[in-house]
C-alpha cells in the first residue's frame, strides 16, 4: 500500500476516534445543577467560613493599623464545568467551582505615609497578628525609610516611588503614589458589579455607593488590601 493510500485510510479513522473520545466525555454542567450545588448546605458552610475569615482579617487591619477602612468589595462566583474534551484545559474536571474575591479600601493622610506604613509593620510584628508584613521584611523597611526621606528608591536608582507590598501572593497591599508632580499611579475604582444572582453570583460593595474617589477626597490617600482568590468549594467529576 502506498503512503498516500495509508494516509487516506488513517485520516477518517483518526477523525472517528476523536469524535468517539469527545462523545464519551461528560457534557457541560447544567445551570440547574450549578444552582443546586451552589445553594447546597456544604457550599453555604464553605462560603460562610471563607467570607468570615476575610472579614475578620479586614477588621484586624482596621483595628490594629493606622489605616481607616472605607470600603469592602466582595465578589463570589460559582461556575459549572465545561464539556470534557480530548485536550483538557482543566475546566472540564469539575462539576462546579466557587471562587471568592475580596478587597478592602482604606484611607490615610499622605503627609503621614511613612508613619502609616510603619504602623502596619508594627501591627505585623505582633506574634498572633494576621497582618503578614513586619519589620523583618527588609523591603518594607526600605519603603518606610523612603517616605521618611532617609533613602532613595527602594528598588534601586530610577525605579521611582514604591506602591506595593506583597506577601507571597496571599495578600497584597498597594497604595496611591503621592510624591512628585508628574504622572502618579493611583488606586483605581473596583470594576462594576455583575448582576446579583445568589447563590451563583454575588457582588457586594459596602457601604453601597462608596467609591475610591470619595475616599481619596476625604483622606487624601487610598490603600487597597487584596486577598488571594479563594477557591472555597469544588465538586470534582468522577
Amino acid at each position: 500500500m502506498t503512503g498516500t493510500a495509508r494516509r487516506a485510510l488513517l485520516l477518517p479513522l483518526c477523525g472517528a476516534l476523536l469524535l468517539a473520545l469527545t462523545a464519551c466525555g461528560a457534557g457541560a454542567t447544567s445551570e440547574k445543577t450549578v444552582r443546586s450545588l451552589a445553594g447546597g448546605a456544604e457550599a453555604v458552610r464553605a462560603r460562610t467560613a471563607a467570607e468570615t475569615a476575610r472579614r475578620d482579617a479586614i477588621a484586624a487591619w482596621d483595628d490594629d493599623t493606622p489605616l481607616t477602612l472605607g470600603m469592602v468589595v466582595v465578589e463570589d462566583r460559582c461556575a459549572g464545568g465545561e464539556a470534557q474534551e480530548l485536550f483538557s484545559s482543566g475546566d472540564d474536571r469539575y462539576e462546579i467551582r466557587c471562587l471568592l474575591y475580596v478587597s478592602a479600601y482604606f484611607g490615610a493622610d499622605p503627609r503621614r505615609a511613612a508613619d502609616t506604613l510603619d504602623g502596619v509593620l508594627d501591627a505585623g510584628d505582633r506574634e498572633t497578628s494576621v497582618i503578614p508584613f513586619g519589620h523583618d521584611f527588609l523591603y518594607a523597611r526600605k519603603v518606610v525609610d523612603y517616605y521618611r526621606g532617609r533613602t532613595g528608591d527602594p528598588q534601586g536608582p530610577g525605579t521611582g516611588e514604591p506602591s506595593e507590598l506583597d506577601a507571597a501572593g496571599d495578600v497584597t497591599l498597594d497604595w496611591d503614589q503621592v510624591r512628585g508632580a508628574g504622572t502618579r499611579r493611583l488606586i483605581e475604582e473596583p470594576r462594576p458589579c455583575a448582576p446579583h444572582a445568589p447563590p451563583v453570583r454575588r457582588c457586594l460593595r459596602e457601604p453601597a455607593g462608596a467609591d475610591v474617589a470619595a475616599l481619596r477626597r476625604t483622606y487624601g490617600m487610598v490603600f487597597r488590601l487584596t486577598f488571594l482568590t479563594d477557591g472555597y468549594f469544588t465538586v470534582w467529576r468522577k
